[in-house]
């Protein structure tokens, strides 16, 4: 992909994100109205998603430790997704911006799930364009699909699979990590912006 096809998603996207925004404004359904608790799925003690062994797109090899004192938040997807995947790099770039100073106490974390064409260049390109602190991570198709189990992630290949003009189903969720490394929150997507910054101050926040 080009800068101005990047560009021309985020725009679209960008009109999604705004309506999102405007929703949010008045509290409603799940989660609505709650002053007390978090509202994403609480997972506080799960046993899977314990970790990762991946290389991010400036090439350094990275495990979840290398964040500890951070909320991390991990997305699974791939840079030719036409929708999810910028909606929620969107999404986060909003979150962080709420956050204000409190975004540096935060790393968002973007896996491939189709490592045969994002490559470390084009995950460069790509992640970054929509918040310089995000990063991407790749690992090879094995190491991929370990993660994916670890962390209970669903991702198939659709259409043209052999000439490579293919998209990819994939679970859209995002995991939410507190600063000490465990496993918390489990965000689904589509969820409004401002919601998330409030979970994520209250991670920060020790709770």
């Amino acid at each position: 992909m080009t800068n101005h096809t990047f560009a021309m998603l985020r725009c679209a996207i960008s009109g999604v994100l705004a309506a999102m925004l405007l929703a949010g404004c008045t509290p409603s359904g799940e989660g609505g109205g709650k002053t007390q608790g978090f509202v994403a799925t609480d997972i506080t003690g799960a046993d899977y998603a314990r970790g990762f062994r991946l290389t991010d797109h400036t090439g350094r090899p990275r495990t979840l430790e290398d964040f500890r004192g951070k909320v991390v938040t991990i997305f699974f997807g791939y840079t030719q997704c036409p929708d999810v995947c910028p909606t929620n790099l969107l999404a986060m770039a909003e979150v962080m911006r709420q956050l204000g100073d409190d975004a540096a106490r935060v790393q968002v974390l973007f896996i491939t799930v189709d490592p045969e064409r994002d490559t470390p260049a084009l995950l460069a390109q790509y992640v970054p364009s929509f918040d310089g602190r995000f990063l991407g991570l790749y690992g090879d198709p094995a190491a991929t699909a370990a993660v994916a189990k670890e962390f209970r992630v669903f991702y198939q290949k659709q259409g043209d699979v052999k000439g490579g003009s293919y998209t990819v189903d994939h679970s859209t969720g995002t995991y939410v990590f507190d600063p000490s490394g465990r496993l918390r929150l489990y965000v689904k997507h589509g969820e409004q912006p401002d919601r998330i910054a409030a979970d994520l101050r209250r991670l920060l926040a020790g709770q």
